[in-house]
């Protein structure tokens, strides 16, 4: 899923172009998470493809963990939140990013 492949490409008087900035959903607790103790090498990324079998759903990870300006990197030992209900943050995403 390329998350921004819903937003709109805007174009200014001057000709530079320009993509708005994305709007994510707030991801709140549920009975359904998984919670993992990272270990030395773990990215969002490689989080999100064990788990969600999709690499781009790493921003679904960092979101859940208020990570979302650090690297894909993080670090060994701490406590992460995996959000299991990927598909129902996937559609909220499209939702609030309609028409943008």
């Amino acid at each position: 899923m390329n998350r921004y492949s819903r937003i709109g490409l805007f174009e200014t008087k001057t000709g530079k172009r320009y993509v708005r900035n994305v709007i994510f959903p707030t991801i709140p607790p549920s009975p359904n998470d998984i919670y993992v103790i990272t270990t030395a090498g773990d990215r969002y990324d490689t989080l999100a493809l064990n788990y969600y079998d999709d690499s781009t759903l790493w921003w679904i990870i960092a979101g859940a963990n208020n990570r979302n300006k650090d690297s894909l990197s993080v670090k060994p030992g701490v406590q992460m939140r995996i959000p299991m209900d990927k598909d129902s943050i996937v559609e909220e995403y499209n939702k609030l990013n309609a028409n943008r």
